[in-house]
């Protein structure tokens, strides 16, 4: 492997000295992190996914670049580096964080973690925990992307420097990814603001049906939804709807037909979803008075199915976890052997020059020093917060190690970062047991040291693709791990107000008595919830074991029938109206490549291909359009304003409620076209 690092001739040689770090690059990319980490929390909130940005962020750059910017190929890769920071972040803040929201209550009714989310708390933990991910990465780049060249692909970071290379050689691929946002724009108006387009079509049977009751089928059929389907492709997709049609059509009607009614509202009210079953209201909408709920297919989910969905998660990353053993062992092991920290002060080429491994050193002890100092991190002692600060650097060395290794075999999309929380969450809550300290006021710090490797680990996979992408275009590695630093900071300030601003429900939801709309329907957050539910198992015991077992034990099943245990587990958690519109994606994607295959036409690279990039664009377009809504309807003026334009009424009214929930399927189905058309066209 050494030869291939040491005959490797990058694109831009290191004799060259081309601009590179300069202001209107790291600004251009600190404004696209901040808009693609705006993104993905909306998307990781209604979905519990993230899409790449690395790829559509450096389309993007080299569009910008060439017509207005006049950027070099390297400024163009500390555009995309800056950025692809925000997306890092984001996913791992939300994936971990909104489980602050559904920790044990306190007897004031709240979540014992309420307290600690709020913005400062948040731009604290992601902050750190970007800073660490990046820092750990530093003495690890000669050894993962250098000397395993030919060894670790990195299929983003491969990717993305083809983008560069090809961009720079001269194509339109800007153009491709700028369609799908236009078109994801319109149909977010028509949707979201006009209601033209209904939301979530749904056909439902009723629960005194004889032979199905209670059975449900619908979409949430928006631009993002076809995008992200499209990218991950049919397999992922069809296991992931593969969880919600069990689901929503084996376990809800088999649920409903044996279950009574009482006990589903007295199940809902032990969750907390109800104050009584004296009391109307809740999810499925009980009322006392005929002991039944107007939605009973939405009660039994919220009573069992996300119980049994969590178990099934937990499982599956546990599993992923230990199907990778192997690779973790080797890359802790490599890379202490091969991290190389002694060149210091020894002259060496511009690509080979990487920040001092001192400034890991130390700032690994003021990373500490931060979190045992800082009011934002919990703790009802200087010793709780020592134990929080020596198991974040610990468990972030390791799983930072761990992280880089795997996405670089196979990329960051598929990197189980869910299964490292998961593993972090389980042996801090032993540590946190061994020292005695159990019971619910400690659930917050056992989320916040979870949380931090979450977000550590995923923007560690991140920096990796980057990094691996600079080794290949011929970039400075100190100048990428500066803007990397960078695009930490200004993202995290973006990622914390996106959270806040898409917590904050809107009049309906008030008027439901629902104070967060993280944790509703419109925002489920399925990883933080599923990280709140064990940590209270292990700390508290609250857990209903015996439906998180049977979730668990369905995970197996599945693992064992050769299928990813975690993707079905997912979709058996997230509710069919996510899962399938993402799967309509995964068909449309299917039947471009059966296409492609049928014609003998061979795509040199799919990240490349105008089915994709347009799919990107449908992701951005669709999620910045979520959160341009959502930011306007904090405001009851606004909210009402853009209540008043909404056209539902007159179609209802001309089409009957079937008619409008058809309209808007055949809408959806027209954009799946176009998507199709586009990624089938050859010139």
């Amino acid at each position: 492997m050494e030869s291939k690092a040491t005959d490797f001739k990058p694109y831009v040689s290191a004799e060259q000295s081309p601009a590179e770090f300069t202001f209107k690059a790291v600004v251009t990319g600190a404004v696209f992190g901040v808009l693609f980490g705006a993104a993905t929390v909306y998307l990781s909130l209604k979905a519990g996914l993230s899409v790449s940005a690395s790829i559509p962020i450096a389309v993007l750059a080299i569009s910008l670049g060439r017509r207005f910017l006049n950027t070099t190929i390297l400024e163009n890769n500390i555009i995309q580096t800056t950025g692809s920071a925000g997306e890092s972040i984001a996913s791992g803040v939300v994936f971990t964080l909104p489980g602050f929201l559904f920790l044990t209550r306190a007897e004031t009714g709240e979540s014992v973690g309420d307290d600690f989310f709020n913005y400062w708390t948040i731009l604290t933990l992601a902050i750190l925990g970007g800073l660490l991910g990046t820092l750990m990465m530093i003495p690890l780049r000669r050894a993962l992307i250098v000397q395993e060249h030919g060894t670790l692909p990195y299929p983003e970071g491969t990717a993305c420097g083809s983008v560069l290379i090809a961009g720079e050689r001269g194509g339109d691929f800007a153009k491709t990814a700028y369609q799908g946002l236009g078109a994801a724009l319109v149909y977010a108006v028509l949707q979201k603001v006009l209601h033209v387009i209904a939301e979530v079509p749904t056909w439902a049977t009723k629960q005194v049906n004889r032979y199905f009751p209670s059975a449900q089928v619908s979409g949430e059929i928006t631009p993002e939804y076809l995008g992200v389907g499209y990218i991950i492709g049919f397999h992922i997709s069809a296991v992931l709807v593969g969880g919600g049609i069990l689901a929503w059509l084996a376990l809800i009607p088999l649920l409903a037909t044996l279950v009574p009614g009482d006990i589903i509202a007295a199940q809902l009210v032990k969750l907390g979803y109800l104050t009584s079953v004296q009391t109307a209201g809740g999810p499925g909408g009980w009322d006392p008075a005929t002991h039944g709920f107007s939605d009973t297919a939405a009660a039994i989910y919220r009573a069992y199915i996300r119980q049994i969905g969590a178990g099934a998660v937990t499982a599956g990353g546990f599993m992923t976890l230990l199907k990778t053993i192997p690779t973790i062992v080797s890359s802790f092991r490599d890379s202490f052997k091969k991290a190389d920290i002694g060149t210091e002060g020894v002259q060496v080429r511009r690509t080979e020059q990487d920040l001092s491994v001192k400034i890991v050193i130390f700032g690994s002890i003021a990373l500490a020093v931060l979190m045992v100092l800082l009011p934002q991190i919990p703790g009802d002692s200087i010793i709780t917060k020592l134990l929080i600060a020596v198991l974040v650097i610990v468990f972030g060395f390791f799983f930072v190690t761990v992280a880089s290794r795997i996405v670089g075999l196979i990329g960051s999309s598929s990197s189980p970062v869910s299964g490292m929380t998961i593993a972090t969450i389980m042996g801090t809550s032993l540590v946190f047991i061994g020292f005695g300290l159990t019971g619910r006021i400690y659930e917050p710090a056992v989320l916040v040291v979870g949380g931090m490797i979450c977000i550590a680990a995923a923007n560690a996979g991140g920096t990796s693709q980057d990094l691996k992408t600079g080794y290949l275009v011929g970039a400075t590695p100190k100048y990428q791990q500066i803007a990397l630093f960078i695009g930490v900071i200004v993202s995290s300030l973006a990622v914390g107000a996106t959270v806040k601003v898409l917590d904050t429900p809107t009049p309906d939801l008030v008027a439901q008595g629902i104070t967060h709309a993280i944790g509703s329907d419109k925002f489920p957050a399925p990883q933080g919830t599923l990280m709140a539910t064990l940590i209270k198992g292990l700390l508290s015991f609250n857990l209903d074991w015996q439906f998180v077992l049977v979730g668990a034990f369905m995970a197996f099943v599945v693992e064992i029938c050769g299928i990813s245990a975690l993707a079905f587990a997912v979709g058996l958690y997230l509710p069919l109206s996510t899962t399938l519109p993402i799967f309509a994606g995964g068909c449309m994607k299917a039947l471009v490549d059966w296409n492609a295959k049928r014609k003998n036409i061979i795509e040199e690279d799919a990240d490349l291909g105008k089915g994709s990039l347009f799919s990107t664009g449908l992701v951005a377009g669709g999620a910045l359009a979520g959160v341009a809504v959502a930011l306007l309807s904090v405001n009851d003026g606004i909210y009402n304003a853009l209540a008043s334009l909404s056209l539902e009424p007159a179609l209802v009214g001309a089409l009957g409620e079937e008619g409008y929930q058809l309209l808007g399927a055949l809408a959806f189905l027209g954009l799946a076209l176009v998507l199709y058309r586009v990624a089938t066209k050859r010139n």
